[in-house]
């Protein structure tokens, strides 16, 4: 039966699972709110994170989060090749990259799931470490570390980057280039490379959250599709670009999800993000934090 102390209890778990939520949407709201590229590969980049993690955890018995730091510059190095492509094969050639530029990333996702399953197998995997399977009890609500860790990190990730976008040139330059190419180029910026450097950083803040995802739960090589429509429902709902506007959204996609498993059973979870979206969409397209144009 439905009690005060259970749904007391959902809203936590709720709070701590949607930080989570905010870590692995960080990346595309960098890639999709400021640069405006399709990024629908952006969980396939994610699960493979998470697959490189698994493998140093595996046979070195390097922390998850270790891990994800050591994979980080590979993976900013795995993004500016990919933007590179990406530009040279689609945005280069005018008016219809993004509705290609689509096309493009979904046969990236699917590459990259097909290269996890031949390497991988089918089967879930998971990573070892101190803080997984233990719990903070606070009074009767049990608080798994896993999701704790993933709160914290989450936090700092978005406040780094958030810094790192309005305290350092490149990250001011990243913000011009998403409103006036033209103006940054007077300034003596190349725009595409500073879109290139952009791309870049929202694919190694993968390699993060990543890690935070295979310590959440186990991930098997299909995963990206259950997170495609949470990614783009966060970004979307907090308004394109806004990065503490992600945190929240995230949030509130985290505690309604965790309240409808709560309430009706975890069939229904995985549709909240597609609904919250379509929500959003319809009664407030620029989303929560964002401006009208």
């Amino acid at each position: 039966m439905f009690s005060l102390d259970l749904l007391l209890d959902a809203v936590v778990i709720g709070v701590l699972l949607g930080c989570f939520y905010g870590a692995v949407s960080l990346g595309l709201s960098v890639s999709f709110g400021l640069l405006d590229v399709p990024h629908v590969a952006h969980p396939a980049f994610l699960v493979l994170a998470s697959y490189a993690v698994y493998f140093l955890n595996e046979n070195y018995g390097v922390d998850p989060l270790v891990a994800g730091l050591v994979i980080t510059p590979i993976f900013f190095l795995l993004g500016l090749t990919a933007y590179r492509l990406y530009y040279e094969t689609f945005e280069k050639r005018g008016s219809d990259a993004a509705v290609r530029g689509i096309a493009f990333f979904f046969g990236v996702a699917f590459i990259i799931e097909v290269l996890i399953i031949l390497q991988f197998g089918v089967d879930q995997r998971s990573v070892s470490a101190s803080y997984i399977g233990k719990a903070w009890r606070l009074g009767d609500i049990r608080i798994p570390y896993r999701l704790l860790v993933a709160f914290a990190v989450a936090t700092v990730l978005t406040m780094l980057l958030t810094l790192y976008l309005s305290r350092t040139f490149m990250g001011r330059a990243i913000r011009a280039v998403a409103q006036d190419q033209e103006a940054l180029r007077l300034m003596g910026a190349n725009p595409i490379k500073v879109k290139q450097w952009a791309f870049g950083i929202a694919t190694a803040v993968l390699g993060i959250s990543g890690a935070l995802l295979i310590i959440v739960s186990p991930v098997d090589p299909t995963l990206d599709r259950a997170y495609i429509g949470r990614t783009f429902c966060v970004v979307v709902m907090a308004g394109l670009g806004s990065l503490g506007g992600t945190l929240v959204a995230a949030i509130i996609l985290g505690v309604a999800e965790s309240i409808v498993l709560t309430l009706f059973g975890a069939s229904w979870a995985p549709a909240i993000s597609f609904a919250m979206l379509l929500a959003i969409l319809a009664v407030r397209p620029q989303g929560l934090f964002g401006r009208r144009s």
